[in-house]
């Protein structure tokens, strides 16, 4: 006896018609997505090795003054600082705001 050649159901998406405006609308934007800031390659002239500056920007050391230790290279212009408290952090040079010596 031989057998019999199997067959399979049409698939469900296939058989339901496109839905309304497919392919017309817009792009759709989440609403929780973060931007880059491209000025930040630029960095902030004047931050130099030794120097006093505030950490502004948003963060979990945001408002804290904090003293430059050193600065190393990168395509996004980034300073590593030592905070009050005695906590390292690599912070990019946007985020700083030189403190006026006194």
């Amino acid at each position: 006896m031989r057998k019999r050649k199997t067959t399979y159901p049409v698939a469900r998406t296939s058989r339901q018609p496109a839905p309304p405006g497919a392919g017309t609308e817009p792009a759709h934007v989440r609403a929780g997505v973060t931007s880059i800031d491209l000025n930040a390659s630029a960095g902030r002239p004047g931050i130099k090795i030794g120097a006093r500056v505030r950490i502004i920007g948003t963060g979990l050391y945001s408002g804290e003054t904090a003293v430059v230790e050193s600065v190393p290279g990168g395509v996004i212009s980034a300073a590593m600082v030592r905070t009050a408290d005695g906590k390292t952090r690599r912070v990019r040079t946007i985020d700083l705001e030189p403190l006026d010596e006194q």
